[in-house]
């Protein structure tokens, strides 16, 4: 176990991920340094003035990146700034992997982790099982009655977010996860079909799912107010779940925690009690 004197660095502090990895270390007792735009402990990609002041006296950080088309050249510059500053252990945030057709890495900040100098971890999780729930774009499709996506018949094995931060805090705070890169899902594939009906059932509501073409998708999107450069992003999401292209269950949870993965079964029935999927 590492000690609980270094604060321990939580980028994005605020989001679906940052925030229960904040409380999970607060709770076991670590000094967190809860790290936003907003925060106490202001920290802005764009502002690399904001970088050396969280890092300083950093035992470990769990990093999340910018987004943005530069986010791995932003991500090289802070790791190796945060290994010259003394951080020991960096965990990332990452994705599942993909590549262009000429076969060029597509993960450039898992290279820049990985050539920090620091141990590193890297966390490469399914869909995220809360973003029915928490996202107000796919919440919202739900409240009405019909999920659209442009992603056919294909499956994906939807991850809780619970289990990504139990296995952050894990790399964070424990030994054995140096060198690790988890790809982290659930323990089972669903359609968009069968996540409708799911949620139907423990709603008690009539939901269903409409396999829309990328086309009746921007267009269902753009009636919704999304962004037109965020809904090509989740066109070529989903047209990479409609190919079955990450259709596959990880072994990431059981390897980093020693259980099974948390069921998306049981993240629909919990969340269903909350009512906020009511009409």
């Amino acid at each position: 176990m590492t000690t609980k004197t270094a604060p321990i660095l939580v980028l994005g502090s605020t989001g679906k991920t940052g925030r229960r990895v904040t409380a999970r270390l607060k709770e076991r007792g670590h000094d967190v340094r809860a790290a936003s735009r907003g925060g106490a402990a202001r920290f802005d990609w764009n502002d690399e003035n904001t970088w050396e002041p969280v890092l300083k006296g950093v035992g470990a950080a769990y990093l999340v990146d910018s987004m943005r088309s530069d986010a791995g050249e932003s991500m090289s510059r802070f790791a190796q700034l945060a290994a010259a500053r003394g951080v020991g252990r960096l965990v990332l945030l990452s994705h599942r992997d993909w590549v262009v057709p000429e076969g060029e890495e597509k993960l450039p900040c898992e290279r820049a982790v990985r050539e920090s100098g620091a141990e590193w971890t890297l966390l490469k999780p399914a869909w995220f099982a809360q973003n029915f729930g928490e996202d107000p774009f796919f919440r919202g499709q739900l409240v009405d009655g019909e999920v659209v996506w442009s992603a056919g018949v294909g499956t994906e094995p939807f991850v809780d977010v619970e289990d990504i931060a139990d296995v952050a805090v894990a790399a964070l705070t424990e030994d054995g996860h140096a060198g690790e890169a988890y790809e982290l899902s659930g323990p089972r594939l669903w359609s968009l079909g069968a996540v409708a009906d799911e949620i139907a059932r423990a709603t008690g509501r009539d939901i269903t799912y409409r396999a829309a073409s990328p086309e009746e998708f921007a267009a269902h999107a753009a009636g919704r107010g999304l962004p037109e450069d965020f809904t090509g992003l989740l066109n070529t999401l989903f047209g990479w779940i409609a190919e079955n292209r990450f259709a596959t269950v990880g072994d990431g949870v059981r390897r980093a925690l020693g259980r099974e993965p948390r069921d998306f079964a049981d993240y629909v029935r919990a969340t269903a009690a909350t009512g906020i999927w009511q009409g």
